[in-house]
């Protein structure tokens, strides 16, 4: 029999994986290709001409990669669990609307564009893939309307198909660019967790966590989604209207997530399966949870990507490819019993 979940049995597992988040960051923070005082640290920067070089990268280099490989691995674990409940698909990513492609393209016109203006501090790479995402999102979307009405199928369809077509654009834009662009956009392709201003990263997390706050409060509803549309609907659900936020608000988290970080697989993959594996099914925990151990495994590979091959970097995107599927593959063999897809 199912353990009932009660309010006070979700907070104390918000809160223990909270905690288990920030003692993460710390020992993150303290790992690094320089060795680092956090007594220095303590002292803050130097107001003499002396650099306190301690401050310097544990406050301007460390603490905001790590904040934005958090903000990024919540919104990709948080945006994978809405397309797997919604789909019904256990392949689901958040990349399955063609964004990834969309991204990509946009990042690539970028580069081969030589535009170096900034917005808000933001690259062109950035803003371009923000852009690009987002479009595609808004084309998919009205690609799968033309048939008359809202239908999963003609959703994912059109999201394959978009995600083809702009692959094959990005190839081909990618083979007649300068070798010196085509390194720039295959690293960034691959995922890169870079140094982003506080003004940046509070944006981000401010995004980020209404997105969560919102799929949380719809996730009674995808419960019964998740099951089957026709009994969401026998028992008054408004199934095209929570389709709609989720998909809007799972695409605008995606999109905010590659502008800021670029494409990292697996994340949003792994982790809802992960974490569904061990908790169960029941999306009023999954969000919260999801979030929550999506930022502890990017900040993880990030650290990893960072010191792997000192004093080069790995991009993180490899890593969580390299780390992510060995260890759903022991969770699914060791929990596989004890709950399925469908609960």
């Amino acid at each position: 029999m199912k353990e009932l979940l009660t309010p006070r049995k979700l907070i104390i597992k918000i809160i223990s994986a909270a905690m288990v988040l920030l003692l993460v960051m710390l020992v993150c923070s303290l790992i690094g290709t320089e060795s680092i005082s956090m007594k220095e640290v303590f002292r803050g920067a130097s107001k003499q001409a002396v650099v306190n070089p301690d401050y310097e990268i544990f406050v301007k280099v460390r603490v905001p990669r790590i904040i934005l490989a958090a903000i990024v691995g919540a919104a990709l674990a948080s945006s994978g669990l809405v397309f797997q409940a919604l789909l019904r698909n256990p392949l689901a990513d958040p990349y399955i609307l063609g964004i990834s492609s969309g991204a990509g393209l946009g990042a690539v016109i970028a580069v081969i564009s030589g535009i170096n203006w900034t917005l808000w501090g933001r690259s062109p790479i950035a803003l371009f893939a923000f852009a690009g995402a987002l479009g595609t999102v808004w084309l998919v979307w009205f690609i799968s309307r033309l048939t008359g009405k809202f239908h999963v199928t003609g959703l994912l369809l059109a999201g394959v198909v978009v995600n083809a077509f702009f692959s094959a654009v990005i190839m081909f834009l990618t083979s007649v660019a300068k070798s010196r662009e085509i390194h720039a956009t295959i690293f960034w392709l691959m995922g890169n967790m870079i140094e982003e201003d506080f003004f940046v990263l509070w944006m981000g997390t401010g995004c980020i966590l209404a997105g969560i706050l919102i799929l949380f409060n719809i996730s009674p509803q995808l419960n019964v989604i998740s099951f089957s549309a026709e009994d969401a609907k026998s028992i008054g659900v408004n199934t095209a209207r929570i389709h709609t936020i989720a998909f809007a608000v799972a695409a605008f988290m995606t999109a905010v997530a590659v502008s800021l970080s670029g494409l990292i697989g697996f994340v949003g993959l792994v982790v809802p399966h992960a974490v569904r594996l061990v908790f169960g099914p029941d999306h009023r925990q999954l969000f919260p949870l999801s979030s929550i151990i999506g930022a502890i495994f990017l900040v993880a590979a990030d650290t990893l990507a960072r010191v792997i091959i000192a004093p080069a970097q790995l991009p993180v995107g490899v890593v969580t490819a390299m780390v992510g599927g060995p260890f759903f593959l022991v969770l699914l063999v060791k929990f596989s019993k004890k709950v399925g897809w469908l609960g």
